[in-house]
């Protein structure tokens, strides 16, 4: 049987600016077949073992052919495949999707198509510019500024002044002279205001206003690439006063994040929308044990370190045909907030968190607060390279506890290619994130990088391979976003 291609426009840029069905199908799809244009934050969202056919097109180089890249929708439709064409912005705005459509129809392969946002507004307003305002314009005209290899471009420029819209022209960069000229001399005011959008809604997105008769020096001047949005009209005289992505703290910034892909997307998706570009790269890899094998044992306290360690014990119960219950008459104790949440997911409250969330104040507090006395028997779940900050307290208090290991965590040396200087902040969330980060390289390789750190166990680590660190004021994914907009 023959498969199904989704049409999916990607949006913009930005990954939160994708619909939500369009997501979900990303992560369902055999395939995907992906545009140039689609955001790494977006293409994060690929599951690993998906297939991924790059048909990315250059101004100018089309390494893939449109021809061809219909003919492999239609081959991998063929192969029973759900097969997501994944576009930027809008498949029918300027995208070429009617074309694709063509030979599936004829074909008789099933399709469906996915909206997306259309740069043509979103890149606008992210720049500051509404393209329309009653104040200013009754219309918007969306025009291509691009023409067929070897053909001229195509514009009626008188009809376009007469109209006194808002002109959005789509890949016109390498045309932004012959757009000027024509529209100058069909009549229109030199000192009409254009913006430029460069990278909208992408952090190193940038933005220019200029009157009409300098638009052309102004895509030189600043060396303006595609993509790019030209937008001719009064209305780009609000983007001064608009301008609220070019004013958020960490605009420009670029992040890479190595904590785990499942703990990831609270950080970085906090610092996307404190304006940054975030990369992630994972530095290590957890993977629950099993079998277990805990016994019920004499023990009354259960310490987690942990949101990993909550998830590999509570699945392993459930696993197991026993649920929640098994912590009845057993106090619970946890790190911090997060390993807490974890907890409450399955049903359960922590009865003890220090003031501070690290190992070494766990142990000392859940001492000194009486919460663990002589008397007791402690279960640590925890990970297979936990630090020793919690034993040794609870060994020199000459409490009993037994140590088990219900997760694994693998260090993952960074890549050959991956280059340190190509972000300003590097962020760790743990000791080992540190290490799998730094495998294998030299502490000078790492002297001119910062490094944002959880807590100061981490950023002793950092510290030890050179870094030039920051540390969070407390031990949370929030106050790591607070403080990297202090960086």
């Amino acid at each position: 049987m023959n498969g199904k291609v989704y049409l999916v426009g990607a949006g913009p840029g930005a990954g939160g600016l994708i619909t939500l069905k369009g997501r979900d199908l990303i992560r369902s799809a055999d395939v995907i077949v992906c545009d140039r244009l689609v955001d790494e934050e977006i293409m994060e969202m690929i599951p690993a073992d998906t297939e991924r056919i790059d048909v990315g097109k250059n101004a100018g180089h089309h390494p893939v052919p449109q021809d061809r890249i219909n003919e492999i929708l239609l081959e991998q439709a063929r192969a029973g495949k759900q097969v997501v064409r994944l576009k930027g912005g809008d498949p029918f705005v300027f995208g070429r999707g009617g074309e694709e459509l063509e030979l599936l129809e004829e074909n008789g392969i099933a399709f469906e198509v996915v909206p997306g946002i259309t740069s043509a507004i979103a890149a606008a307003a992210y720049g500051g510019i509404p393209v329309t305002h009653r104040d200013f314009c009754s219309s918007v005209h969306f025009i291509t500024g691009h023409a067929r290899a070897g053909k001229e471009l195509e514009i009626d420029y008188e009809s376009l002044v007469r109209l006194k819209g808002t002109l959005v022209f789509l890949m016109g960069v390498s045309n932004a002279g012959q757009l000027a000229r024509g529209l100058l001399g069909a009549g229109m005011d030199p000192e009409e205001p254009t913006g430029i959008v460069e990278n909208g809604t992408r952090s190193n997105q940038r933005t220019f206003v200029q009157p009409l008769r300098e638009l052309a020096d102004a895509v030189e001047k600043h060396g303006i690439r595609s993509p790019a949005l030209l937008i001719v009209g009064k209305v780009c005289s609000l983007a001064d006063r608009f301008g609220w992505f070019d004013r958020l703290p960490l605009k420009g910034k670029r992040f890479l994040v190595t904590r785990p892909e499942a703990g990831a997307s609270r950080l970085a998706e906090g610092l996307r929308q404190m304006g940054a570009q975030v990369t992630v790269r994972p530095a290590i890899r957890t993977e629950a044990i099993r079998p277990l094998n805990i016994s019920d044992g004499p023990y009354d306290t259960v310490v987690f370190t942990s949101a990993a360690g909550v998830k590999s014990y509570c699945e392993s119960l459930l696993e197991e045909g026993r649920d929640a219950r098994w912590f009845a008459g057993r106090k619970i104790a946890c790190i911090g907030s997060a390993t807490a949440a974890a907890l409450r997911e399955f049903g359960l409250q922590a009865d003890f968190i220090p003031s501070v969330f690290s190992g070494e104040a766990l142990g000392r507090e859940m001492i000194d607060g009486g919460f663990v006395t002589g008397d007791s028997r402690v279960l640590l779940l925890r990970t297979d390279m936990a630090s020793r900050d919690v034993t040794d307290a609870l060994e020199q208090a000459g409490i009993a506890y037994e140590d088990i290991p219900v997760y694994r965590t693998e260090l993952l040396a960074a890549e050959e290619t991956f280059a340190p200087e190509e972000f300003d902040v590097i962020t760790f969330t743990s000791r080992s994130c540190v290490e799998g980060f730094t495998g294998g390289k030299s502490r000078k390789e790492f002297e001119d990088c910062v490094a944002l750190c959880i807590g100061e166990k981490t950023a002793e680590a950092a510290r030890r391979y050179g870094f030039q660190v920051v540390c969070s004021e407390e031990a949370t994914i929030g106050s790591m976003i607070a403080k990297a907009t202090e960086i």
